[in-house]
């Protein structure tokens, strides 16, 4: 049985990957805004739940964020852009997550392998950006994925068998995104973690820094 820590543990994707985790027998352990009163964007709030918990995990999973914040749509154009939902993006989808990671040499066991995923999105890939837009909401998915690399870089000095990725969960059907589906194919929570789940387990400490998609495969920064 493996110990697995969940940010983010009551939002559609979160709560999937607890689920999928639980169903073959590992123990989950999920903090969230919601039912913990974890708050990514509060520095102290990280501190206190994240200083509390009782690792090593085998897998640690960052599945917060959010598409649009107190009423903030993505930008269309840049002359959409404000200042408080550009920082507020970057609040959460960046610094959150670079929060919690300053706790992974804790978080993970020195001694096994360990995998330390933090929810990135393809928008946030600078390499496949075709279209533009959603400005702010990309940026702070590519900052999120330069703090993942360099992190890998530095955890993996201390913890050889160490993986930390950014992942790409694919289109989800989940109140996060039902606004902006459109024609997107989208796939239900419950498969979105079936396939990241498999992803996961197949990982191994060369690709750590990296950026994959859903299927496991790489995305271009």
């Amino acid at each position: 049985m493996k110990q697995i820590l969940i940010i983010g543990a009551s939002g559609g994707v979160g709560s999937a990957l607890a689920s999928a985790f639980e169903g073959r027998g590992d123990s989950v352990t999920g903090l969230s805004r919601s039912v913990d009163g974890l708050d990514l964007t509060d520095e102290a709030s990280v501190e206190r739940h994240i200083g509390a918990l009782d690792g090593p995990f085998d897998v640690v999973i960052v599945a917060s964020g959010a598409l649009e914040i107190d009423g903030a749509e993505p930008e269309k154009t840049i002359k959409s852009i404000t200042q408080k939902a550009m920082m507020d993006q970057f609040a959460l989808n960046a610094v959150g997550p670079a929060l919690v990671l300053r706790h992974a040499p804790d978080l993970l066991a020195r001694d096994g392998r360990g995998v330390f995923a933090v929810l990135s999105a393809r928008v946030g890939s600078i390499g496949d950006n075709n279209i533009g837009g959603w400005i702010s909401y990309r940026s702070a998915k590519a900052a999120v994925n330069q703090i993942v690399h360099t992190s890998a870089i530095e955890l993996a000095r201390s913890h050889k068998q160490s993986i930390c990725v950014a992942l790409h969960p694919g289109t989800v059907k989940t109140p996060f995104t039902e606004k902006y589906l459109g024609r997107h194919p989208a796939v239900e929570a419950s498969e979105a973690a079936k396939n990241l789940l498999a992803v996961i387990e197949g990982l191994t400490p060369e690709q750590t820094g990296q950026f994959f998609d859903w299927a496991g495969k790489p995305v271009q920064w």
